[in-house]
């Protein structure tokens, strides 16, 4: 972690600075399973803006959630990364856990662990970053939970969830989570705020 700091940190915290904003400033991540993309987005003064596309170079599975342990299947819904789930010395490089199974999740009996964003280029429903581009979103999300924001939110989506991608879904077997999911994905584009996403009677709700 040291050799990434030496050398990530100096160029991220330039380009940064040239954008206003500065290593330790709150972030936020959103992934979209379809076209492979993860955005990175920082709160600069007090707007999200999007510092970051990445693509995916690896994930398993279909479109729609995942279910349980073992069926190598990335998920899908509202998750978050507390400091205690970094992992400086993954062996995938670096990695970071983002929280699968949460309240959701458990209430449908829905099992897994150590769902990440790693390193590397190979995935068993994890998220593959490669190993250079996972050293500048680690060292952006552990840098803003050190400087105090007490988790980086990680939102992941099957796709961009616009009004005509969600009638092409028609009658999929997932379409009733989406339309779920579409509730936060709505909030945040309309908004620019990164709603706070509660559990009540098995739905995801908007507590904020």
């Amino acid at each position: 972690m040291k050799d990434v700091h030496e050398r990530v940190k100096p160029v991220l915290a330039t380009e940064l600075e040239a954008e206003g904003s500065s290593l330790g400033t709150p972030v936020f991540l959103r992934v979209f399973k379809e076209s492979r993309e993860m955005e990175l987005w920082m709160k600069v003064s007090s707007d999200w803006t999007r510092f970051r596309n990445y693509r995916i170079a690896a994930m398993s599975g279909e479109l729609g959630p995942k279910l349980k342990e073992g069926d190598r299947q990335a998920p899908e819904g509202f998750y978050a990364v507390r400091a205690s789930a970094l992992n400086p010395r993954s062996a995938f490089h670096l990695s970071f856990d983002i929280g699968y199974p949460n309240a959701y999740d458990r209430f449908h009996d829905r099992t897994g662990t150590h769902i990440m964003v790693h390193g590397n280029e190979v995935s068993l429903g994890c998220f593959a970053m490669t190993d250079p581009m996972v050293e500048e979103i680690y060292l952006l999300v552990s840098e803003a939970l050190k400087a105090g924001q007490k988790e980086v939110p990680v939102h992941v989506f099957p796709f961009r969830m616009t009004e005509q991608r969600m009638l092409a879904a028609g009658g999929h077997s997932s379409r009733e989570f989406w339309e779920n999911l579409r509730e936060g994905y709505e909030l945040f584009d309309r908004d620019r705020e990164v709603p706070v996403m509660g559990v009540k009677d098995g739905r995801y709700v908007v507590e904020k």
